[in-house]
């Protein structure tokens, strides 16, 4: 890798994992890092999506793998940690993304299962890939760790009280896992995106015209926003041009959350 400043974003020698790989954000997030040098481990339920993108990263010249994780269940979790460190001899970064939608509900009409589901999925799961990340970062002498919140980490929306529960929840394990470790090499980030067209939006929305409308018009920007503009910020920040950034939460959301 070059030690110009100037061309700190290359990612080359780095392995990265990146959760929820196998389409939408944790997709365009895969391919691009790959693009940039890194060799990339996608981890995702979805095997048929992650060898997908496993295979059109080869087909661009990069280097992944694939490894089938529950991202809620501890031990997959730390099989896909240590399927990274054998097979490409390290863990220099994560983008811990996986995650499930808003299915709505109130909180009076909320079942506790779909409660604790929406938690272990978008919550527990961060706390057990940052566990087992930054034990390895630790030993091997540091590391960047990004995690996907959302616009709902940060404000509140309508009938969604256990998915902006487990966003905001985001949020915070990032900041206290920051102060924790950034001193010992490992910088923790952030990021909160807002409407990003992405199978798993367009799929809430119903592919409806008008609730899309709607949701075009809560970003001051006037768009939803495309996968590849999150990793893009995702790529700056498991990069050495942002050697300066920890316990950030970096809004790439259109405007949504100044609104």
């Amino acid at each position: 890798m070059s030690t110009s400043p100037y061309k700190a974003l290359d990612l080359g020698g780095k392995v990265v994992v990146v959760t929820g790989g196998g389409s939408g954000i944790g997709e365009s997030s895969a391919r691009l890092l790959a693009a940039r040098g890194a060799a990339v481990v996608v981890g995702d339920i979805d095997e048929a999506g992650g060898l997908r993108v496993v295979q059109a990263i080869g087909d661009e010249g990069g280097k992944a793998a694939f490894v089938h994780t529950d991202v809620s269940d501890e031990a997959q979790v730390r099989r896909m940690v240590e399927f990274a460190i054998s097979e490409f001899d390290g863990l220099h970064g994560a983008l811990n993304n996986a995650g499930m939608s808003s299915r709505g509900a109130s909180l009076i009409d909320l079942a506790v299962e779909q409660w604790q589901t929406m938690i272990d999925v978008n919550l527990t799961s961060v706390f057990l890939c940052m566990k087992w990340q930054v034990r390895h970062m630790l030993a091997q002498g540091g590391g960047s760790i990004v995690n996907v919140s959302s616009g709902a980490g940060i404000v509140g929306f309508p009938n969604s009280i256990d998915y902006v529960a487990s966003k905001h929840g985001v949020v915070g394990l990032t900041r206290a896992a920051a102060v924790d470790f950034s001193a010992r090499g490992i910088r923790i980030n952030a990021i909160v995106p807002g409407g990003i067209e992405t199978p798993m939006l367009l799929g809430a929305m119903g592919n409806d015209p008008v609730v899309r409308g709607a949701v075009e018009r809560g970003h001051p920007i006037g768009r939803l926003g495309q996968p590849i503009e999150i990793a893009e910020a995702a790529g700056w920040l498991l990069s050495d041009a942002s050697t300066f950034v920890t316990g950030a939460t970096v809004a790439v959301d259109g405007g949504y959350t100044c609104m």
